[in-house]
């Protein structure tokens, strides 16, 4: 498998355990890897009540080059800002609160940071 076969894959799994994590708190996945054209994606949409939560997943095979978390920068926000305006534009959920969370998967070990930013 290619690197980026390893990553993708990778990827895929840190957003099974994150979704599990929303699962197991009373959380109804909404979305996954929900795309607004080439704008971007949002790796989870979850939803419990009210609140929903527009999650960043970040999935490492260790620590090594650091939290997974850290790769949430400045610029990753913003788009993950205008990504979930456009979400609730178009489905409309009425009166939410919106909250942004980080879900650091590093290993086996899921850290979620819930109101990230």
């Amino acid at each position: 498998m290619s690197r980026r076969g390893a990553n993708n894959a990778r990827g895929r799994w840190g957003e099974d355990r994150a979704a599990e994590w929303y699962r197991a708190r009373g959380y109804l996945i909404v979305a996954r890897n929900w795309r607004h054209g080439r704008h971007g994606e949002i790796d989870l949409i979850a939803r419990r009540d009210d609140v929903v939560v527009v999650c960043e997943v970040k999935a490492r095979a260790n620590d090594y080059f650091g939290h997974p978390a850290l790769a949430v920068d400045q610029r990753k926000q913003s788009r993950l800002r205008r990504l979930a305006a456009a979400w609730l534009a178009e489905h409309r959920p009425g009166r939410v609160t919106v909250r942004f969370d980080v879900a650091a998967v590093s290993g086996a070990r899921v850290d979620v940071i819930e109101n990230a930013f």
